[in-house]
């Protein structure tokens, strides 16, 4: 895809987050969208995957540490194919595959069940180590919140990962600087991030415009080509991105648009949509 493709199918995941937190009245949409565009550049760009063969041995892996904001991996699954754009309307409804957070038994294409913050890096850790071990070369990406990485588990993965030299490993921070209860810095710093990753023996990327597809993907392109040590890319997002009334807000972090809020966020999505094919 080029990038006006991939910035298209970005705004589609959007529209695709929104409407599945508005029908389930309940999710996660402001990480979702911080995170739209990196979701999108790794699904339809980055990894090696095949939404025919959701399983096939050698694909890349994708694990969401922070779980909760399953509604953007669901949206961008959808949209590449993996389950019906429709079904996302069922987000957390009774009896519906698709959880409040992601399960790897019922839904095609997640590699890993999350939601437990802190943890999902882990499992990625653990991904990659076993590649290593049999001489395969898929490569694993794991993507956090900046809020979760307060969390000490975080730092015994990177820690590992750093020793055993995991260059195929890619940990991606959501940098979009509110967390639940608040900015990240005033809740509990984690700053300086990129530093924090040194001292574990990453390359760390500053990815100044986590919103930037030119940006975004000469980022993956320089974790590619990082050998012997694993890559720690921090990416400065927009919390809410796409939404108006939704950026920069900490109240949208986990609470669902009623309907005159969808009718405006999906105006707004339609608008940047309209803007996107004219150019």
């Amino acid at each position: 895809m080029n990038k006006l493709e991939l910035q298209i199918t970005a705004n589609e995941v959007r529209k695709g987050i929104v409407t599945a937190v508005h029908s389930a009245k309940a999710g996660h949409p402001g990480g979702s969208l911080s995170a739209a565009d990196i979701f999108t550049y790794l699904y339809f760009e980055e990894m090696n995957i095949d939404p025919k063969n959701p399983k096939k041995p050698d694909r890349d892996r994708f694990v969401l540490s922070k779980g909760h904001t399953a509604p953007g991996l669901y949206s961008t699954l959808a949209q590449r194919g993996y389950f019906p754009v429709e079904d996302l309307k069922t987000l957390r409804h009774l009896g519906s595959y698709l959880q409040g957070h992601p399960d790897m038994k019922h839904i095609p294409g997640v590699d890993m069940s999350s939601g437990s913050l802190g943890q999902g890096i882990s499992a990625a850790v653990g991904m990659a180590l076993s590649a290593k071990l049999t001489n395969d070369d898929y490569r694993v990406y794991t993507l956090l919140g900046d809020g979760e990485i307060q969390e000490g588990q975080v730092w015994e993965a990177a820690m590992f990962a750093g020793f055993r030299r995991l260059d195929n490993l890619v940990v991606i921070v959501d940098n979009n600087g509110l967390q639940i209860d608040g900015p990240v810095d005033q809740v509990c710093s984690p700053y300086p991030i990129g530093e924090k990753f040194k001292a574990f023996n990453f390359h760390v990327i500053d990815l100044k415009d986590g919103n930037d597809m030119d940006q975004i993907a000469d980022a993956f392109k320089e974790a590619r080509n990082t050998k012997g040590m694993p890559t720690a890319i921090i990416a400065h997002t927009v919390k809410g991105k796409g939404v108006s009334f939704m950026e920069n807000q900490v109240g949208w972090h986990g609470k669902a648009p009623n309907d005159e809020e969808y009718a405006v966020a999906m105006e707004d999505l339609r608008k940047e949509g309209e803007a996107l094919c004219q150019k």
